[in-house]
């Protein structure tokens, strides 16, 4: 994949984290999905690539843009599967609250897992954690691992976890290790890539979220050389007949890096829209805006982090 798309991926994410940080705390969150949704879907258009949406909005009838099978970009270039969550954090957007972001994945036609929009039960480590932790294991097996990993204490291992009642057990056995929990309201991707960010205060994600956030994390954690598994928890009977249309033969297989992206040529980007573990949100200036943004490539393993500045007169052709 060529490098050099790299930086176009960046404006996609930052088109969408602009437009959508301008109804952060408004209490709206459609507004802000959709204002996220038009201007990605409008940087993609002028992007040198012949790319899919395998991850996107839904449904073609349930989304006029960024739809699941959605050809996207000018048609020229490499087949690429493309992932996005134009706004991952619809509600923290809404409130105001922390780690909303915009979001993009690619790879090669074929490399990412086509995942439902159902639940997925994961556990992400960062590097030094790789091959410690097993989705199978106890929580306190896993703990212990990390632990041993990081050649800390277990009371000093801080598990991220999304604040939901499914958790309650969950957050329960991490309290009897002794362990610290940080729990958030939204902001999947985001927990998943803490563990494998440095200075971030996170040492493991545990629990159960959204399958496609899960493939999109995946994409990252393949550049950053951190670890997630997962297997899907659908709640009914028409997810898992979608997840095998999707091709997904054994729903209850547990899913490894392997299993997610298949293959090493992945790119992932990520602006942030509110402050975050990983990234701080848009800033409104009197001349214009300030963004921060990350891009990675699995190939490298580089990672940049990119802060830039927009004028008004530009907007929204930045």
């Amino acid at each position: 994949m060529d490098r050099n798309l790299a930086l176009d991926f960046v404006r996609a994410t930052e088109a969408a984290a602009l437009s959508s940080a301008l109804w952060m705390g408004k209490g709206n969150e459609k507004e802000a999905d959709q204002a996220a949704v038009e201007a990605m879907r409008k940087a993609f258009s002028i992007i040198d690539m012949d790319g899919t949406i395998v991850i996107g909005e839904g449904e073609r009838d349930e989304a006029p843009m960024l739809y699941i099978g959605e050809k996207v970009g000018s048609g020229k270039g490499m087949k690429l599967d493309i992932a996005v969550d134009p706004l991952e954090g619809t509600t923290i957007t809404a409130r105001g609250d922390p780690n909303a972001m915009s979001v993009f994945a690619a790879a090669p036609a074929g490399c990412l897992l086509n995942a439902p929009d159902t639940y997925m039960d994961k556990i992400a480590v960062g590097p030094k954690c790789i091959g410690a932790v097993d989705l199978d294991a106890s929580v306190e097996e896993n703990l212990h691992a990390v632990a041993e990993k990081l050649d800390k204490p277990i009371d000093e291992v801080t598990a991220i976890v999304m604040d939901r009642d499914r958790h309650k057990e969950l957050i329960e056995n991490i309290r009897k290790c002794g362990s610290r929990i940080r729990l958030i309201r939204d902001g999947d991707i985001a927990g998943a890539l803490a563990p494998s960010i440095e200075d971030s205060g996170v040492d493991i994600l545990m629990g159960i979220g959204g399958a496609p956030e899960g493939v999109i994390a995946a994409v990252a954690l393949k550049c950053l050389g951190g670890e997630i598994q997962g297997r899907l928890k659908p709640r009914n009977e028409n997810e898992i007949e979608r997840a095998k249309k999707m091709g997904i033969k054994d729903i209850s297989k547990k899913l490894a890096m392997s299993d997610l992206v298949r293959n090493n040529e992945a790119m992932f980007a990520a602006t942030g829209v509110t402050d975050g573990t990983i990234l701080k949100g848009v800033q409104f200036l009197s001349h214009g805006a300030k963004t921060h943004s990350i891009v990675m490539r699995a190939k490298t393993k580089t990672v940049r982090f990119i802060e830039a500045h927009h004028t008004f007169e530009h907007f929204p052709d930045y």
